[in-house]
């Protein structure tokens, strides 16, 4: 199975609560974790309970659990705020100077302003601001 460069696989039985998971190739925040017991002839299974990182949406996974499940490796960036319209704010990464369009989150809406820095996320191939840095 190929990986992409921005995710790498782990046993679903060591992932704990809180990792981050890809699941129907979105990234997601496990949030609940059941192992069954081995049958007879058969493996433990895995029954994980994870939300979408972006969009909050419940997604539920069944596997094997010596099974490998991909992980999203998050980056994490500085990117300064050179204007904001709507809920969109265009941002300029701190190490490439490369610019582009962030929108806004709920939370955020009103802090983010021209020449704030912000800290984004990196995830697969979204990015989403997080934080405002001072």
């Amino acid at each position: 199975m190929e990986t992409p460069g921005n995710v790498k696989l782990q046993s679903i039985g060591s992932l704990k609560k809180g990792n981050y998971v890809v699941i129907d190739g979105v990234a997601c925040t496990v949030f609940d974790k059941q192992t069954s017991r081995p049958g007879k002839h058969g493996h433990a299974k895995v029954r994980m309970t994870a939300t979408g990182i972006l969009d909050g949406k419940k997604r539920v996974i069944v596997m094997p659990g010596h099974d490998n499940i991909e992980v999203p490796l998050i980056d994490k960036r500085n990117a300064q705020v050179l204007s904001i319209v709507g809920d969109m704010a265009n941002v300029m990464d701190s190490e490439t100077y490369e610019t582009f369009d962030l929108k806004i989150p709920e939370e955020l809406k009103g802090q983010v302003a021209e020449g704030v820095t912000v800290l984004f996320w990196v995830i697969l191939n979204d990015k989403v601001i997080k934080q405002i840095k001072n």
